[in-house]
């Protein structure tokens, strides 16, 4: 008999937001597992958005950039330092991602932009781009016949970009701080781009303007604009873009010249909050849709939010829910089809535009059984392989997973892609996250061990090695390959356990009469 103890240590964490009013789920925790090059799984399993070039799918989590051109076989991951990915945007051939760290030694996730990086040759080379910044004398700002005072934010805490979108040969960068900018020479230069304030409705350059440009009061009583904080982006031609922010939606129909804005309080029929996270565009219907969060108005509510008249009348669904992401299925002719909705209760669809919504089941790979934990979804996208096949991707705060979709709606082949430590011996286990958060993830247990199937008996223990929940009890499992268990932080009878550590004890039953203890005391892997 085979024993491996394992030390666990849980605990919940206390996450302190930068800024005022910013949902407390924008920022994903960072991680040290580092990976490099070609790989069997993306890079890391917070993930935070999830694109296409052509059929290659790439995925930005919170520890790199991953790439994959064999729907998950394998992957190319791309590491930019110690950085994270907080933007993803990819136009035709050319990727571009925007990188963050929390700042050091503060109590508070003070978010701080690291540059930008972008790639002309599907991720064969990368230039470097600095985080776009004022100057310190950037004290004002022409926008048509006027000259706006403006705050100088001349550091990149609170700057990081946040989404990237196109408009031709254009690239633009919503960055929280730091400003709504535009580059027409592959980030050579950038132009800031004038928004109107909280108490306008609209802008253009003939009006005669008297506000100041400023997303906080500074130390110089400027005005504090939420709508001067930034956060998504979506182009619909070379012309029309709306933008996202802590204030609504904005629209601009001359390629970012002149403003209309729509939020929850300046309409009829608006949008469900003001914070807008995330925009995405159905082509076929002509419709956009918004993860509209509540930001300062009573009546705001969280929410997906959709507009089919272009802004000028909204539909509100899935009320209450955190909304992070929004894309669609296609049907047989390529044009968009059903509704996905990630959110922080899993990942919703829609077959019929919103009237009913339905939540995807569990997600465990047919070939390894390993179970995806996590329920906040942050991303989701869908495409179309060369088999005319829905290829649903998902990506979480605790994992990736993907759906071929071939026998109807959530039914086909499932896979998930969980980001850990290679396994170095034939009788080995790992625990990841570690530590990690009860209630809201749960914790991998991966095992191997050589020969053929065993019998199987995995143990939590508290410090006073007291039982606290059996995970399995022996149950049969294949030898000569990884095998994943789960254990969500509770105890048999259903209670979260307390803060602390906790040791895991995994019993591999032999035919061979003999026992060893392998103790593990510093085995805390970050996933």
């Amino acid at each position: 008999m085979l024993k491996i103890f394992l030390s666990i240590l849980l605990g919940l964490v206390s996450t302190n937001l930068f800024g005022q009013a910013i949902p407390n789920s924008i920022y994903l925790e960072r991680n040290k597992l580092n990976k490099i090059a070609e790989d069997a799984t993306p890079s890391g399993n917070a993930v935070e958005y999830i694109e296409f070039m052509g059929t290659d799918v790439w995925i930005a989590t919170s520890i790199g950039l991953s790439k994959s051109t064999d729907a998950g076989e394998t992957w190319t991951n791309y590491k930019f330092g110690d950085e994270g990915i907080s933007a993803l945007g990819i136009n035709r051939d050319t990727v571009w991602v925007a990188t963050w760290h929390p700042l050091e030694n503060s109590d508070d996730v003070v978010p701080v932009g690291t540059g930008l990086h972008y790639s002309a040759d599907k991720g064969e080379t990368w230039i470097d781009i600095p985080q776009p910044v004022d100057a310190k004398n950037d004290s004002s700002i022409v926008y048509g016949i006027n000259t706006l005072r403006a705050l100088p934010l001349p550091v990149p805490e609170g700057n990081f970009t946040r989404d990237i979108e196109f408009m031709g040969n254009t690239v633009w960068i919503a960055s929280f701080y730091g400003g709504l900018r535009k580059s027409s020479d592959v980030g050579k230069t950038w132009q800031k781009v004038v928004l109107p304030p909280d108490y306008l409705d609209s802008i253009a350059p003939t009006d005669t303007l008297n506000f100041t440009v400023s997303p906080s009061e500074g130390t110089l009583k400027f005005e504090s604009n939420l709508n001067h904080r930034f956060f998504s982006l979506k182009s619909i031609n070379d012309s029309t873009i709306f933008v996202g922010t802590a204030n609504g939606i904005n629209k601009s129909t001359d390629g970012g010249i002149s403003w209309i804005k729509f939020n929850h309080q300046n309409q009829t029929n608006p949008i469900s909050g003001n914070f807008v996270l995330k925009l995405d565009y159905d082509v076929s219907r002509n419709t956009i849709w918004a993860a509209t969060w509540k930001a300062e108005g009573e009546t705001e509510f969280y929410g997906l939010s959709s507009t089919s008249d272009l802004g000028n009348n909204w539909k509100t669904f899935l009320a209450s829910e955190n909304v992070h992401d929004v894309a669609f299925t296609k049907n047989a002719n390529g044009n968009e089809d059903n509704i996905l909705v990630a959110t922080d209760k899993g990942t919703f669809r829609s077959a019929d535009l919103g009237k009913t919504f339905t939540l995807a089941p569990q997600m465990q790979d047919e070939n390894t059984n390993v179970i995806l934990n996590s329920n906040k979804f942050r991303a989701v996208n869908a495409i179309l392989d060369n088999s005319n096949i829905n290829n649903i991707w998902f990506g979480s705060e605790g994992g990736t997973a993907l759906l071929k979709e071939t026998n109807g709606i959530w039914k086909g082949n499932w896979r998930v892609f969980l980001s850990s430590p290679a396994l170095e011996s034939g009788s080995e286990a790992i625990a990841f996250p570690n530590p990690f958060k009860p209630g809201d993830e749960q914790i991998n247990i991966k095992y191997s061990f050589n020969g053929d199937s065993k019998s199987i008996t995995i143990r939590i223990f508290d410090f006073g090695m007291n039982l606290v929940k059996t995970i399995i009890q022996n149950a049969n499992r294949v030898g000569g390959r990884e095998n994943t268990e789960n254990w969500n932080g509770r105890d048999e009878n259903n209670n979260i356990v307390p803060n602390g550590v906790y040791f895991l004890e995994l019993i591999m039953a032999t035919t061979i009469n003999h026992m060893v203890k392998l103790w593990c005391s510093n085995n805390e892997i970050d996933q």
